[in-house]
């Protein structure tokens, strides 16, 4: 059996089609190692989306590029974002690496790694533009992440056309996978024992604008509901002008579907908006806030800002400062803006500074984490159920969870001091103390399944 060792960076959606990948070369006969010196195949999926993702990837790169010199028997891959937008350029740049393979192509890694492998395939390059696959139940896939939790890629591309974004001239146009076809794999995933599903995708409340047949959000969450018994299914990436009522209604209805909404808002100055080519308004998100308070009064709710935009001034970050603290947000990442060459924003004037967008960035992060502070207090003293990981990263003397709150890798666990449960386990535990952005509890009830 030939053994590989597999690095993927970037997102959830790249994670899947990581998992993806492995499934193939498992069935080619890899099996994984985690040391790189120990792998003849070393493998490299990467994320391309903004300039820190492209150094982190070249860096990888470089990295096990050295295991490649040190043993010319080993073949080093590349895959990913990063070869779909850099292509030929990474093949002049890179000549360590034995194969680069597109966003639209590593559904062939199996037999393109075993070509390189039996001498049948010289270095070279995969490379569909626009990439149009889109992958389905059938295809193989093996879990990186622990058995009780998957992501669940609904869809592939993206029709936004954020100014900012290089994802659609990356990943492609839209393309969504059918409804039977993701109920066919989340009916696989519960049998493998998941107990939490995540659905993912670049824009959620896009699903189905390609279809035809009423194939929509909410008609993919009736299917699962109906179809499955998975007890906690979470949504990530909604964009803001497209949740519909009716969808919050349904989770206000359906309990499985956890009370948390991933909704990138980006900005809220609706100058800064328009240049961005989003598609809502600060009076917009004014609206959707209070309907789901209204309509999902549990629901947490967490958003992604952009600070640095082509032309912000000052007045524009006092607004998203003043709409945070009146807001009070549960969870807020904020980024800092990456001028990227292709896409339409690297042609618009008033770049701001580097050291103005850290000083934005301190300031809007600032005032986030006291606003998370006040935010978790809430939960203490309350009985949360808790799906549990299991020992805890920082000690192995606690055990870690997170409650529906909280979503995987993303936001903070609740670190457990008292009780024993095993992992994939949801159990009830009172939260006991708040920081920042993790909870405290202690287990008073076992699984609640």
């Amino acid at each position: 059996m030939k053994t590989m060792h597999l690095v993927s960076l970037g997102c959830p959606k790249n994670l899947v089609d990581s998992e993806v990948m492995l499934g193939l070369l498992e069935k080619e006969g890899f099996s994984v190692v985690e040391d790189p010196a120990r792998a003849e195949l070393l493998l490299v999926n990467t994320c391309g989306f903004i300039r820190p993702a492209v150094e982190e990837a070249v860096d990888e790169i470089l990295e096990l590029a050295r295991y490649r010199k040190e043993d010319p028997e080993k073949r080093l891959v590349v895959t990913g974002c990063l070869v779909q937008r850099y292509g030929e350029e990474l093949e002049r740049e890179l000549p360590e690496v034995d194969l680069f393979v597109g966003t639209d192509g590593f559904q062939r890694i199996g037999e393109l790694v075993s070509g390189l492998f039996k001498g049948q395939r010289e270095r070279g390059m995969q490379l569909q533009s626009p990439p149009k696959y889109l992958m389905d139940a059938r295809v193989e896939r093996r879990l990186s992440t622990p058995a009780f939790r998957a992501w669940l890629k609904i869809t592939e591309g993206c029709d936004n056309r954020c100014t900012y974004c290089m994802i659609p001239s990356i990943r492609g146009g839209l393309r969504s996978r059918s409804i039977e076809d993701l109920v066919e794999e989340a009916v696989r995933l519960e049998a493998g024992g998941v107990r939490e599903l995540t659905l993912i995708a670049q824009d959620l409340t896009a699903y189905g604008n390609d279809l035809s047949g009423g194939q929509n959000l909410e008609a993919l969450l009736g299917e699962l509901l109906a179809r499955t018994t998975i007890p906690w299914l979470r949504l990530l990436y909604l964009y803001p002008s497209t949740i519909s009522r009716s969808l919050l209604e349904l989770m206000a209805d359906a309990p499985r579907i956890v009370p948390y909404l991933d909704v990138p808002f980006q900005h809220v100055s609706d100058r800064i908006l328009r240049a961005m080519n989003r598609h809502h308004s600060r009076e917009d998100l004014e609206t959707l806030i209070d309907n789901i308070r209204t309509i999902v009064p549990e629901c947490a709710i967490r958003t992604t800002l952009l600070v640095g935009f082509p032309g912000e001034t000052e007045e524009d970050v006092e607004q998203m400062v003043e709409c945070l603290t009146r807001w009070q947000l549960d969870h807020v990442g904020v980024f800092q803006y990456q001028d990227e060459e292709g896409s339409a924003a690297y042609l618009l004037p008033d770049k701001v500074e580097d050291e103005v967008k850290e000083e934005r960035y301190n300031r809007v992060m600032s005032v986030q984490a006291e606003i998370s502070a006040r935010r978790q207090l809430q939960y203490v003293g309350r009985t949360e159920p808790v799906l549990l990981e299991g020992v805890s990263r920082e000690s192995d003397l606690l055990l870690e969870g997170r409650t529906r709150f909280q979503a995987p890798d993303i936001d903070g666990c609740v670190y457990i001091t008292d009780g024993m449960a095993e992992p994939g386990s949801i159990v009830s535990v009172r939260i006991t103390e708040a920081h920042t952005y993790d909870l405290v509890g202690i287990i008073v009830d076992g699984d609640q399944r």
